[in-house]
C-alpha cells in the first residue's frame, strides 16, 4: 500500500541522509484508455492515472547542490546547480533529475539545494509512464523546496521538454499532463492542443484491468520517434501543423499525387481515425455506454496493429486472449507500443476469473514477466502527508 511505502521511503531517508526529510511528494503513472499517438499530433487522449507512483523525499540544505538516490536503484547523483549538465551512465535513472533542474533552471526559476530519496512502483518500460511520474514528482519536489509552486500545466509541460531535450524522447504531453493534473475517480478528455482537461465518469459496473506484457522497449531505441516524423510528414504533405487538423480525404489526395508514401499514409490514417474514436469514446462515458466505449478500444488496437505499426507478438496475444475471456467488453495496447501493457475493460464481477485466466493463458505460450494489475483512477501529482502513514 501507499502508505507503507511512505513509512519505508521516510526511514530509508533518515538512514541514508541521518535526518528526517522535510516534506515528501508523489506523481502517479498512468493508463491510456484510448487516444495513442496523438498528443504529438496535438489530438485528444482519454487517460486516468493509476494508483501507483513515484514518491520523492525531500530534505533542503544550505549547499548549492541536488544529492539523490533511489530506493531500487544503485548510485548516488550528486548534481551541481547551475552548472551545465550531461547525462552519466553511472545514475541512468538520476537523468531524469538531470533533464528536470536543466529546464527549470533555463526557465528562470531559482532551485535551491536538496538531498533526495526516491522510491516508485510503476514497472518500469511497461507503458505506465514511469518517466513521466519521476519527472512530474522531481518538478514537485524542486518546486516545492525552493518555495515556488507552479500550476500542473506548467509542471507537465516542462517535465516534457526534459523529456524531448535531455532524454531524447520525442513525447507529446499525455504522460506528463495525466500525472500532473488527473483526478481520482475520473477518467480525463485531453486536449493536447491547449491542454484543457474535462473529467469524465468511469464505467458503473467496470473496472479497468492492466496487463504487462513482461516485453520491454526502450522509446529512444525504437521506433517512436519514426512514427513521429512520418506524422509530421504527412501534417506538412496536406499543409496543416498538426494532423489534428487533416482529414482522410486531405490525406488520400496526399499520396494519390505522390506528396505522402503508403507508409506514412498509413501512420496519419490511424492519428486522423484515432482522433474520432477518442471523442466519441469520451460520449460513450458521458452515456454510460461501456459496451460502445469497449467496441472502440477494440478498433483502436486493431487500427495501431494495422496502419500505426506498433504492437508486437505479445501485445497482441493478450489482447487476443482477453477479448476471449467473459466479461471483456474491450481491450487494446496502451502506450507507445512495442511491448509493455495492455488494458481491457472488464464488467466488475467478471473481474477475479478474468484475471486469472488472462495471466494462465498468456503464460503458457510465453515465457516472460508478466503481470495483471487491477486499477482504480487516482489523483494527479501532490504533497505525501508524512504524518499520516496508517493504513487506512
Amino acid at each position: 500500500m501507499r502508505h507503507e511505502r511512505t513509512r519505508q521511503l521516510s526511514a530509508g531517508f533518515a538512514e541514508v541522509y541521518g535526518r528526517q526529510p522535510a516534506f515528501a511528494v508523489r506523481a502517479p503513472g498512468r493508463v491510456n484508455l484510448i487516444g495513442e499517438h496523438t498528443d504529438y499530433n496535438e489530438g485528444f487522449c482519454l487517460p486516468m492515472a493509476i494508483d501507483r507512483d513515484v514518491q520523492i523525499a525531500v530534505a533542503p540544505v544550505t549547499a548549492g547542490r541536488i544529492r539523490a538516490r533511489s530506493c531500487e536503484a544503485d548510485g548516488e547523483a550528486l548534481i551541481r546547480l547551475g552548472e551545465p549538465l550531461a547525462p552519466d551512465a553511472a545514475t541512468p535513472w538520476a537523468d531524469y533529475l538531470r533533464g528536470c533542474i536543466q529546464v527549470l533552471q533555463q526557465a528562470g526559476e531559482e532551485l535551491v539545494g536538496c538531498d533526495l530519496l526516491l522510491t516508485g512502483d510503476v514497472p518500469l518500460g511497461s507503458g505506465l509512464s514511469s518517466s513521466a511520474a519521476l519527472e512530474v514528482a522531481t518538478m514537485h519536489a524542486l518546486l516545492r523546496a525552493a518555495g515556488r509552486p507552479r500550476p500542473g500545466t506548467a509542471i507537465a509541460r516542462w517535465a516534457q521538454r526534459a523529456e524531448n531535450d535531455f532524454v531524447g524522447t520525442h513525447c507529446g504531453i499525455l504522460d506528463q499532463l495525466a500525472s500532473s493534473c488527473a483526478e481520482a475517480g475520473r477518467a480525463m478528455l485531453m486536449d493536447c492542443r491547449d491542454c484543457s482537461l474535462q473529467p469524465v465518469p468511469l464505467p458503473a459496473g467496470g473496472r479497468i484491468v492492466i496487463a504487462d506484457t513482461g516485453k520491454r522497449r526502450g522509446l529512444v531505441d525504437s521506433a517512436y520517434n519514426q512514427r513521429r516524423a512520418q506524422c509530421e510528414a504527412g501534417a506538412a504533405a496536406v499543409g496543416v501543423a498538426y494532423l489534428r487538423d487533416a482529414t482522410l480525404h486531405q490525406l488520400q489526395a496526399a499520396a494519390a499525387d505522390g506528396r505522402l508514401d503508403a507508409d506514412s499514409l498509413a501512420r496519419c490514417q490511424h492519428v486522423v481515425a484515432e482522433n474520432g474514436r477518442t471523442l466519441a469514446a469520451a460520449a460513450c462515458l458521458r452515456a454510460g455506454d461501456a459496451a460502445a466505449l469497449g467496441q472502440l478500444m477494440d478498433q483502436s488496437h486493431d487500427d495501431l496493429r494495422q496502419r500505426f505499426g506498433v504492437t508486437c507478438a505479445e501485445l497482441d496475444a493478450m489482447t487476443g486472449i482477453a477479448r476471449s475471456l467473459p466479461g471483456c467488453l474491450g481491450s487494446r495496447m496502451t502506450g507507445a507500443g512495442f511491448g509493455g501493457c495492455t488494458v481491457s475493460l472488464v464488467v466488475e464481477s467478471a473481474v477475479p476469473a478474468f484475471t486469472e485466466s488472462l495471466l494462465a493463458r498468456y503464460n503458457q505460450d510465453w515465457d516472460l514477466p508478466a503481470a495483471v494489475y487491477v486499477t482504480g483512477a487516482a489523483a494527479g501529482a501532490g504533497d505525501v502527508d508524512l504524518e499520516d502513514t496508517g493504513d487506512g
